[in-house]
């Protein structure tokens, strides 16, 4: 079997084990919705570029949330159990693993953000263009891929009893800090120093380029930094627990 077969094959089984959990999906595809309308919706119907900008931030926080807190904290808690025994006995490298991994997490991301998005377009006065709805989505897919490898690596390098509180500061911190609750500008003068450079700001910006208020190159070139660094680390975190386990 090649390896895109490999791929296609353990995202299969991924994908499966998780769509059949109500309790798992549901709250993860609506929270991000919900807390757009509860915290964001009365503050973006003011104008379209509120709107857009708000809409825009959001799905950063649905695909990033998902991406990062739910597939880490899911692969820290599953690295002891059979299932996961089981799994390291097949001729599967990290690749492809990791590879099957950011599919389904993409996946479920997607799912996400466009139940925000159609929030957004059903009680706000977003005004994006089909091109431009279209652009959200391969922005989506290349800006979600570093933080699925920050998961990964948060997975295999932290306890699973350590994962959940160490995960949910890092996403809110992370959300907060990027600017993805508030304008950049209104934050704290030593939070707004770091805030570009934050993973979070930058796929902010990417998707605000798409409305006209953001850059595109640089995010892009520093979205793809953070994926080479957290593959990295995801890999040797991988490699570290292998040894530990099953040397």
């Amino acid at each position: 079997m090649n390896s895109l077969a490999l791929v296609r094959a353990h995202a299969r089984v991924g994908f499966l084990d998780l769509i059949r959990w109500p309790g798992y999906v549901v709250p993860t595809v609506v929270f991000p919705a919900m807390f757009y309308v509860l915290f964001d919706l009365p503050f973006a119907r003011r104008s379209v570029p509120i709107a857009d900008a708000t809409a825009l931030a959001f799905i950063v926080f649905a695909i990033a949330g998902v991406t990062f807190y739910q597939f880490g904290v899911g692969i820290a808690q599953e690295r002891g159990r059979p299932w996961e025994r089981y799994i390291r006995t097949l001729p599967a490298p990290a690749s492809v693993r990791f590879a099957a991994r950011i599919g389904v997490a993409l996946a479920f991301g997607i799912m996400t953000a466009s139940l925000v998005a159609l929030t957004a377009r059903a009680f706000t006065p977003i005004d994006l263009s089909i091109s431009q709805w279209l652009r959200v989505f391969v922005y989506c897919l290349a800006g979600g891929v570093p933080f699925v490898l920050i998961g990964i690596s948060l997975g295999y390098w932290v306890s699973a009893r350590a994962a959940v509180p160490i995960a949910t500061a890092l996403n809110l911190l992370l959300a907060y800090a990027g600017g993805l609750w508030m304008p950049p500008s209104d934050l704290p003068r030593f939070v707004a120093a770091i805030s570009p450079y934050l993973p979070t700001r930058e796929f902010a910006e990417l998707l605000w380029s798409v409305a006209g208020s953001g850059e595109t190159l640089r995010p892009l070139f520093g979205l793809a930094a953070y994926a080479a660094l957290f593959g990295i680390a995801a890999t040797v975190g991988y490699r570290r627990d292998e040894r530990k386990r099953y040397a």
